[in-house]
């Protein structure tokens, strides 16, 4: 008896202090009613301050890794993406019970802390980095916040202004830094990137409402995280349920996978092998950020409405081979500016696979099909990374004994030295995408995926709570990894 009293006192206390937590009526915290512009402000805020060191983070990492720069980058970002494949479901679920808010701040602060290591110690910059993979999943929770507070049928064009907004702060932030960067010396724009960074802890403290107020009910209070809600393999246990999902998921891993490599060490690539100045690199960002959001609205809706979908996504793998085997034999500046050209028609894919799947499973079994193919690109912006980076060590891809400051003087003696392949990593992924056309050649056009639904719904409701919120891949729209910035 004294024990279970013990556990009641126990029980009351987490109860009075979630109350607390929530101003015990539930009412929001923050300026205003729960908005998609809040989240779409943090996740400008935090991605521009991240941006703007675009251009100091390459000359640092040459500098601390001199011997190894492209392999330390790959492991660097391959544990960071590791890490938030594996901690996005369960920063997903807590979020469900503990409200958005607080996981909004955990994970921009966590995201952002190493900032300021840049100019204090580099070493303790890309150990933070690679460790604050975590938490560095504020997409996931910002597209929990966008779900709380839209109907199902906004919130495609939510999640839209989102992602466009996560662009739009790539397109503009690393040119801006780059020049900052030569006018006025790299620690004013680490500075200047740690300020914004503060800049959106605080708004989030200040501006940002809760969104699940509402839903955090006593019932729901008292229930444990299950396993099943926080295990980042779930999803991926269910792919060889169907033929059609186990298709689009190959597809989806065998083009995944070099993109994921390719955005971590493409402008390391630019800057060392290519000798782009800051300034290019920045400007080749902004160009391909444009030509990308041209690509996926305007181009893409005339090819699905004209091609259809399954056409559209086979057009998409077959630029992107065209890129990536450009990439690998390029040569000179202007092929790299021709094959991002290409590089932003490939980009057409990933939404037209989503378009795929939405239109060929239930409506019940949208976030459970969508959660596997977000699960896939998770693991791949871990294994991607790490998979360039040893690909370039295997084939001497380096700059070992040349300073950065000394590129241009030796521009033509180094390409002289150069292999037949200037990007041996850029061809293999060249031929991982070829595999994926060819087993994209296999998805029909128009099926359903109904054979396998009621084993999903057996399988995704076993662990649920009567009155929790929908975890997260379950009904709704899934929780999505943060890309490499």
């Amino acid at each position: 008896m004294t024990q279970g009293k013990k556990k009641k006192r126990v029980n009351r206390s987490i109860l009075l202090a979630k109350k607390i937590i929530i101003k015990d009526g539930g009412t929001p915290q923050g300026i205003g009613s729960p908005s998609v512009y809040h989240a779409v402000i943090v996740i400008f805020l935090e991605f521009f301050a991240w941006g703007l060191l675009t251009a100091p983070t390459l000359v640092v990492l040459h500098e601390t890794f001199p011997k190894h720069t492209f392999l330390m980058n790959g492991l660097i970002q391959g544990v960071k993406g590791l890490l938030s494949f594996l901690s996005a479901p369960l920063i997903g679920a807590l979020s469900d019970v503990w409200g958005r808010k607080s996981f909004l701040l955990l994970t921009v602060f966590f995201t952002c802390a190493p900032i300021p290591l840049m100019k204090i110690s580099p070493w303790w910059y890309f150990a933070v980095i690679s460790v604050s993979g975590v938490f560095a999943v504020t997409f996931s929770v910002v597209f929990a916040y966008v779900a709380d507070i839209t109907q199902e049928h906004e919130r495609s064009m939510a999640y839209g202004l989102v992602s466009a907004t996560f662009a739009a702060s790539l397109v503009t932030s690393p040119a801006i830094g780059a020049y900052l960067s030569r006018i006025y010396g790299d620690n004013l724009v680490v500075l200047l990137a740690t300020a914004i960074a503060l800049l959106d802890i605080c708004f989030i403290l200040v501006a940002v409402p809760e969104s699940l107020p509402e839903k955090m009910r006593p019932a729901s209070w008292g229930a444990p995280i299950s396993w099943e809600q926080a295990d980042p393999f779930a999803s991926l246990k269910k792919v060889g349920q169907d033929s059609i999902v186990l298709l689009i998921c190959i597809t989806v891993f065998l083009s995944y996978l070099p993109e994921a490599g390719q955005y971590s060490s493409f402008f390391l690539y630019l800057r060392q092998i290519m000798h782009f100045s800051p300034e290019s690199v920045a400007a080749f960002i902004a160009v391909l950020g444009i030509l990308s959001i041209i690509a996926q609205t305007i181009v893409l809706s005339l090819l699905m409405r004209s091609i259809g979908n399954k056409n559209t996504i086979l057009l998409g793998l077959g630029f992107q081979i065209l890129q990536l085997a450009w990439y690998g034999f390029g040569s000179e500046p202007w092929m790299m500016w021709a094959a991002g050209a290409v590089a932003a028609m490939s980009s057409i894919t990933f939404p037209a696979v989503s378009a795929l799947v939405s239109r060929t499973a239930d409506a019940d079994q949208q976030g459970v099909v969508q959660g596997m193919i977000t699960g896939i690109r998770g693991l791949c912006n871990g294994l991607g990374p790490a998979l360039y980076g040893f690909i370039f060590y295997i084939f001497h891809v380096e700059l070992d004994e040349i300073p950065i400051t000394e590129v241009e003087k030796v521009t033509a003696q180094h390409s002289q030295q150069n292999s037949i392949i200037p990007g041996p990593p850029f061809l293999f992924g060249a031929c991982s995408v070829l595999l994926a056309l060819l087993v994209a050649l296999f998805i029909p056009e128009h099926t359903n995926l109904n054979a396998r639904s009621s084993n999903w719904k057996k399988h995704g409701a076993g662990h649920s709570h009567p009155h929790s919120p929908p975890a997260p891949g379950e009904g709704k729209e899934p929780l999505l990894q943060d890309t490499n910035v």
